[in-house]
């Protein structure tokens, strides 16, 4: 008898529903339900292999795949684009082993997974924000020692980051810290709010929906719950900023005032484009007629942020 590659293969199993077992999903809802609980707070898991490696996205699928179910809507972003080849597969994915659909629509997903960005859409009650977190130690860089870190974070001695921060004012004049920004949770808890820029740090405080926040390399999930104070680390008398791009007008949209991608052009110079692909499709659809147009956004179109009091502008220095 010949044998073949499907003669040498075992006999195909069936999955789990959303592929994780009944235990992994088990845990995890577990590990999440904590971490809601004291917000802001590392809650350790084991993480489980998947059919991606480790770095691309592992934590973050994990959560949305023991929170998903046959009724969800989800959606699946690459610093805030739909198409990557990332967000692409994490949504076939997730939807080929739950049956959940999909959408674009930021404001129609039940579960939005996230690398990166945060839309511009102010997003609602009963919604979940799963952001994929890289490193979510915030005080990696002044404590290399995990251990030493998790005593830190207990005796909330925090003094080290405001070192650095104070390291910049000083060279630099300014924060010069991108994405990562540190921001306490609830007056208690230091988080790095995964790789989002500036810009979208100040959507996470008061906000309506409920972020979580998971590392599968790492083996962490912590969470902002809905309506919790986040604030931006900042001192009294030089307040946090978020990017400054001011006149940048979006190419496709005309749009400005939003986050936006800084594109080279053939000519040699520089335009620009807005992160969010979901809301480009909404402004584009109303500027042809078609759809009511994007919902409400954290950012008006003059650049205010929808919370008083929370985002310094460069130009209100």
């Amino acid at each position: 008898m010949t044998q073949t590659l499907e003669t040498l293969a075992p006999p195909a199993g069936t999955y789990s529903y959303a592929f994780l077992d009944a235990f992994a999903k088990r845990e995890l809802r577990r590990r999440t339900l904590k971490a809601i609980a004291i917000p802001g707070y590392q809650v350790p898991y084991a993480s489980r292999e998947l059919p991606i490696a480790r770095g691309w996205g592992t934590g973050g699928l994990q959560i949305s795949l023991a929170l998903v179910g046959p009724e969800s809507v989800v959606k699946v972003i690459d610093q805030g684009a739909d198409d990557s080849v990332n967000a692409a597969n994490l949504r076939r994915f997730i939807t080929r082993m739950s049956g959940a659909s999909t959408t674009t629509d930021a404001l129609e997903a039940t579960i939005l997974q996230s690398r990166h960005r945060i839309p511009e859409e102010i997003l609602r009650e009963y919604q979940t924000l799963v952001l994929q977190v890289p490193d979510p130690e915030p005080l990696r860089a002044v404590e290399s020692d995990s251990s030493v870190a998790h005593e830190m974070h207990a005796d909330a001695n925090y003094g080290q980051m405001w070192l650095v921060l104070y390291e910049q004012l000083v060279r630099f004049k300014q924060y010069v810290q991108g994405a990562s920004y540190p921001a306490l949770v609830n007056g208690r808890y230091m988080i790095s709010p995964s790789p989002i820029p500036r810009w979208d740090n100040p959507k996470l405080h008061q906000a309506a929906h409920l972020t979580i926040l998971s590392a599968g390399r790492e083996k962490r999930v912590y969470a902002v719950p809905p309506y919790t104070e986040v604030r931006s680390l900042e001192f009294d008398d030089v307040p946090f900023m978020v990017e400054d791009q001011r006149g940048w007008v979006c190419l496709r949209t005309g749009a400005a005032n939003k986050f936006m991608n800084e594109i080279p052009l053939a000519d040699g110079s520089a335009g620009y484009e807005l992160s969010d692909t979901g809301y480009i499709e909404k402004l584009l659809a109303k500027q042809r007629g078609i759809g009511a147009g994007p919902g409400p956004t954290y950012y008006d179109d003059e650049g205010n942020f929808y919370h008083d009091g929370i985002v310094q502008r460069p130009q209100d220095i």
